[in-house]
This record gives structure tokens, C-alpha cells and sequence, in this order.
């Protein structure tokens, strides 16, 4: 079985987040890039342990970005990834990064291919359906629990106030979210052997850049913590229906 994991690259969680050239471009010095967490945690590792079951699977990933994606995918290939391909394009545009990734998974003929559900930063959820759609195959999104048996999967989504268990053939596209796998920390064999693992860059096939970004916009300011009195409950509730609107 041959899987392919969509990886990307997020700034830290713990970055300090800022904007240039009239806030349409997100200020990247000095930020500290980590491999999305969606995409490390849940897809690669789900991936990895379905290779572990049936050692003739093999892994591989595909990013869309530039030259200083490398260390992102040298990590996940020190996860458990068998090789990697990197479309030479720099695009935050969701169509454009699936049509890149939809090339790559025709020309390889996956037989599934697993994404997070989310980037962190851009939190759009939008590649995964997209790939499905340009390969014209089932996608089944917010998968908490991943299993297979012979080429049938059993997939346990998420739906709003509850779970829907649904069972697909593959191929499939999947996305996944916690629940489906637990996080692994590379081990020195691991980083040792990842220096030599295979590491394809293409160039990107012709695809149309659909969105554009305008602007970028910082939250507002946390406000002030009020502190009230505790043997006034009558203000407390005044500043919640008046001020927070909480009710």
C-alpha cells in the first residue's frame, strides 16, 4: 500500500506574531517554523503505524514550499517517513497547494492519503476536501479513529454533539485530528537516517492562484481584569449582561 501524508511547515506556537508591507505579509524574521502539528501528531504517526502492521506500505511525503522547508521534512522523515517530495512553490493559496499535492498523488497513484485537519496559523481545513475533489475521490474529514482491513478503511469522524462511524474503500483522503494517534519523538536512529533518505523537489504543475490575502489583522488587546466585590453580585451581573453581553 502506498500512503501519502501532506506535511507543511506553521510558526511556534509560542511566536511573536507580526505584520509588514501594509499588513498583507506575515513578518517571518526570527520566527521559529515547527512542522504543523495536525499534519506531525495524527497523520504522519497513523500513517507510520499502519506501515508498522504491514511493512511492504510505504510513506511519503509532500510539501508545497520553498528551499527552507528542509529541516520540516528532514524532521518527519526522522519520524518514519520513507521519502519525501517538495513542489518548489511558495503560495498560501489553498486550490494552488491542493492542485500541487492532487499532481503529485495522480502521478504516484496513492492508495490513501492522509492530511491534518488544519494548519495552526491559517486554520483553513481546506486542502484535504480539495484534494479529494481534484482526484474525484471519497473524503472523509475530522477523523478521530483510523482503521484497515484490506482495502477497507473504518473511519470515526467528529459531527457537532456527537461521532458518525463510516466505512469506504480506497482509495480515500482523509483528514485527521487528535484521537486518531498519539505523538512520537524521533530517536537519534531515526534523525541519523533521515539525512539520507530520498528528498524529491519538482517544479509546480500549471494551477490557478484563486485567493489573494488583503490584510492581516492582530486581535484586539486583552482588557483589563475587573475584580467585584464578592458581596456584590448585583454589579457583577450588570458588567456581564452590559459590558461582556454574555447573556
Amino acid at each position: 500500500m502506498k500512503i501519502l501524508v501532506c506535511i507543511s511547515k506553521t510558526p511556534d506556537t509560542t511566536a511573536k506574531i507580526a505584520f509588514t508591507q501594509n499588513n498583507t505579509k506575515f513578518a517571518s524574521e526570527g520566527v521559529q517554523w515547527i512542522l504543523n502539528p495536525y499534519d506531525e501528531w495524527y497523520a504522519l504517526v497513523r500513517a507510520i503505524e499502519l506501515k508498522e502492521k504491514d511493512p511492504s506500505s510505504v510513506v511519503h511525503l509532500v510539501t508545497v514550499g520553498a528551499a527552507d522547508m528542509e529541516p520540516i521534512i528532514r524532521k518527519a522523515l526522522a519520524i518514519g517517513g520513507d521519502e519525501a517530495i517538495r513542489v518548489n512553490a511558495d503560495s498560501h493559496d489553498p486550490f494552488y497547494i491542493a492542485s500541487q499535492i492532487a499532481e503529485i498523488a495522480r502521478q504516484g497513484a496513492y492508495d490513501l492519503i492522509f492530511t491534518g485537519k488544519e494548519t495552526i496559523d491559517y486554520n483553513g481545513s481546506a486542502i484535504g476536501g480539495m484534494v479529494a475533489e481534484l482526484l474525484d475521490l471519497p473524503y472523509i474529514s475530522l477523523a478521530t479513529k483510523f482503521d484497515l482491513s484490506g482495502t477497507t478503511a473504518t473511519v470515526i469522524r467528529e459531527t457537532e454533539g456527537g461521532e458518525e462511524t463510516d466505512e469506504v474503500s480506497l482509495p480515500l483522503v482523509v483528514s485527521c485530528q487528535k484521537g486518531v494517534a498519539e505523538q512520537r519523538i524521533p530517536n537519534m536512529k531515526g534523525i541519523m537516517g533521515a539525512r539520507t533518505k530520498p528528498l524529491k523537489v519538482v517544479e509546480p504543475a500549471a494551477a490557478e492562484t484563486l485567493t489573494t490575502i488583503v490584510s492581516f489583522e492582530l486581535p484586539p488587546a486583552k482588557a483589563g481584569v475587573k475584580l467585584i466585590p464578592a458581596d456584590n453580585p448585583a454589579e457583577l451581573i450588570r458588567l456581564l449582561h452590559e459590558e461582556a453581553r454574555v447573556f
